[in-house]
């Protein structure tokens, strides 16, 4: 069965066009022309993926994602005429899962689409429906982490870097492998979004984030999580 794509920008003309390129390409398309159109849309239509435009009148894309991430750990990708770091990182904070700057070219914007897809739908082993690491537990049926007996908010960004870490637990895993396996091939491993996101973690799971017990650096490569 194809994935459903929910696309949604102010801009008909660029909306027919992705409509017809994705749909060539064997994607479910359905595309919306506003932010309170697009929430009914969402909700209706339950899509696979979501490109969603930040500039828009009305309700702006920053207010659509935080909406559709009430509802939903639905797949992400923002449109964007800004590049700054400033923004990427709003947006992962959001829970964002990629971003493309435009202009784009329809070729860049489909295999975003598809690597997305591949990096957040992809199936685990049977046997690995929970990941234990000392205090804190992942469940990858559920999406939820405990810390002990507490169950923490994370958004999907935070989500994946702890499974990430905690699939290797004890093991030291470079900076490369934890970006690609968080934000995709495209992202540079050497920009401040892995350090910020870790940062964010040990707010949530260190008792004292300043000096963490569990989510360690490794000097000159990666990190470590120390159950």
């Amino acid at each position: 069965m194809s994935s459903k794509l929910l696309i949604i920008d102010d801009d008909k003309t660029l909306l027919k066009f992705l409509k017809e390129y994705l749909e060539g390409d064997g994607f479910n398309v359905i595309t919306v022309d506003g932010g309170t159109k697009a929430l009914k849309a969402f909700y209706s239509e339950r899509p696979d993926l979501v490109v969603l435009d930040i500039m828009m009148p009305g309700m702006d894309g920053w207010e659509v994602c935080a909406r559709i991430r009430e509802m939903a750990d639905t797949p992400i990708i923002l449109l964007t005429a800004k590049s700054n770091e400033a923004d990427k990182m709003r947006g992962f904070r959001l829970g964002v899962d990629d971003y493309v700057v435009k202009p784009f070219s329809l070729a860049e914007l489909t295999a975003r689409v598809k690597a997305v897809l591949a990096r957040t739908l992809k199936g685990f082993k049977e046997d690995e429906k929970i990941l234990s690491a000392g205090p804190v537990t992942v469940d990858l049926r559920r999406r939820e982490v405990r810390l002990k007996d507490e169950l923490l908010t994370l958004t999907q960004t935070e989500f994946r870097l702890l499974t990430a870490l905690c699939r290797r637990a004890g093991e030291a895993v470079s900076r490369q492998q934890l970006t690609l396996e968080v934000w995709g091939a495209h992202y540079d491993p050497k920009g401040s979004a892995l350090r910020r996101f870790i940062w964010l973690l040990r707010q949530k799971i260190e008792a004292d984030p300043l000096h963490p017990q569990h989510i360690l650096s490794v000097r000159s490569y990666g990190y470590r999580f120390e159950p």
